[in-house]
């Protein structure tokens, strides 16, 4: 009965490895009647293709723009990049992100950077008309390429074609002296902007706050956000939260509290949400200040924002990680008295916590404890308890765990892995009368074995 049921298994989880056929079927490339209308033109008309490309009547569209493109990549490279930004600018069309990340790849725009620069030279020498608009394709080529140097190149063009920079180019260049980690060279062109009577708005303030959190510039942040007040240019949500991320992984927190508490008084629009409240307790956690953050649920009550699965998953890992269990337990019994989340999200919390810091039998007793108390365990927690329970090579109390939850009623979605390596170690330690009714199970669920175990698990059987 269980080599039957088994090689039923067995055989159900193997994949085809060859056919005598193939699926994949060579489809002959074949050549756009559009792109080769646009192409022939491109090299009957090089010295500024520009002028007469709109008498092409061929229909422009991201498949025949990538025909020219790839025909101009090899020994064509300058004529196909002019083209593409000609095609940018044309009314009924606009470059997705995906074409811009194609011109990159096709042109090598990374390992050929200058090639941008000798297009602007040959537009000048050609005499050709720029807009703000060429000047903004231009600049998202850069963007996509990550090229911060060449796109100031392009900025510091624009006079020279009559054009002048707006605030939406700005932001560009100062976005990807942001990503660079060039933060000084940022915020002179947000002064620049200033200068120019081209006031930073809320991107220009962002793009700055944010790189200086990620570089750890925490006074200069706080200075930034003064600054945004003072020009009347209001932070938001995003703003604050972008702050006390910074504040908080420069372990800033007497810092943060203060902001909170400032943005608790707000109200409205700046109001901390329970993403705001989840993400300060998940980073006390992480500074090892899990006790520290348990006021802060008082503080969520005050300010009518209840706590949900996740910031009590994210405090009770937190506490169980430093060792205050007891404090863990305390916490549960009292979110869940306030109705605020349900029991058997916190205690399956508390069950995953207790088995990643290895206090297995701990969380193994709190499990049966849930099952003889009405309190259903997810999913989750009964994998990684099984899990870990087969770690330690306790396959039979893995199984009874399992039949225990059967017997509860409670049809849980479990990580299939653990089914494997659960009948492995029953074969393994010669549970024959287990990994027969394990494998029934299997059979009904539809549950493959894992490839890893399948040679394991066949061995095992042949020996017995």
């Amino acid at each position: 009965m269980v080599c039957s049921s088994f090689y039923r298994l067995f055989f159900s989880s193997l994949w085809l490895k060859s056919l005598p056929f193939s699926f994949t079927t060579r489809i002959p490339l074949t050549t756009s009647s559009n792109a080769e209308k646009f192409y022939t033109h491109l090299l009957n008309h090089a010295q500024n293709p520009e002028k007469t490309l709109v008498r092409i009547r061929a229909q422009l569209d991201a498949q025949s723009i990538s025909g020219v493109l790839h025909r101009c990549r090899l020994d064509k490279p300058q004529l196909g990049l002019r083209f593409f930004f000609w095609a940018g600018l044309q009314p009924g069309y606009r470059h997705s992100r995906y074409m811009y990340s194609l011109a990159c790849k096709l042109f090598e725009i990374e390992k050929n950077p200058s090639i941008i620069a000798e297009v602007l030279e040959a537009y000048r020498i050609e005499g050709c008309v720029a807009n703000v608009k060429l000047f903004k394709v231009l600049l998202n080529l850069c963007q996509e390429a990550m090229l911060a140097d060449e796109a100031l190149g392009v900025l510091r063009k624009m006079e020279g074609f009559n054009c002048q920079p707006d605030s939406t180019i700005f932001n560009v260049v100062i976005r990807l002296f942001c990503e660079k980690g060039d933060l000084d060279m940022a915020m002179g062109l947000m002064k620049e902007m200033e200068e120019r009577d081209l006031y930073p708005d809320m991107i220009t303030y962002m793009l700055i706050l944010k790189g200086l959190c990620n570089a750890g510039r925490m006074e200069d942040a706080c200075r930034l956000f003064e600054v945004m007040r003072s020009y009347g240019c209001t932070p938001n949500l995003v703003a604050y939260s972008a702050l006390l991320d910074g504040l908080c992984k420069s372990g800033a927190f007497v810092k943060v509290l203060e902001l909170l508490e400032e943005m608790e008084k707000e109200r409205g629009e700046c109001s901390p949400n329970v993403i705001t409240y989840t993400s300060i307790i998940h980073k006390f956690c992480e500074k090892g200040k899990s006790v520290d953050a348990l006021p802060i649920l008082d503080r969520m009550k005050s300010s009518k924002c209840s706590p949900n699965r996740v910031t009590m998953s994210v405090l009770i890992e937190g506490l169980c990680n430093e060792g205050y269990i007891d404090e863990a337990y305390k916490v549960i019994d009292r979110i869940v008295a306030e109705g605020l989340v349900s029991s058997h999200e916190c205690y399956s919390s508390l069950v995953i916590a207790l088995s990643r810091n290895k206090k297995v039998e701990e969380a193994e007793k709190l499990f049966q404890w849930m099952l003889g108390n009405s309190v259903r365990p997810d999913g989750l927690a009964c994998s990684i308890l099984m899990k870990d329970l087969c770690l330690e090579g306790k396959f039979l109390d893995a199984f009874n765990l399992y039949e225990d939850v059967e017997k509860a009623g409670h049809a849980l979605t479990m990580d299939t892995e653990v089914f494997s390596a659960l009948l492995f170690g029953l074969c393994q330690q010669n549970q024959d009368a287990e990994a027969a009714k394990l494998v029934s199970v299997m059979v009904g669920k539809g549950i493959q074995i894992k490839a890893p175990y399948m040679e394991a698990i066949t061995e095992q059987l042949k020996s017995a």
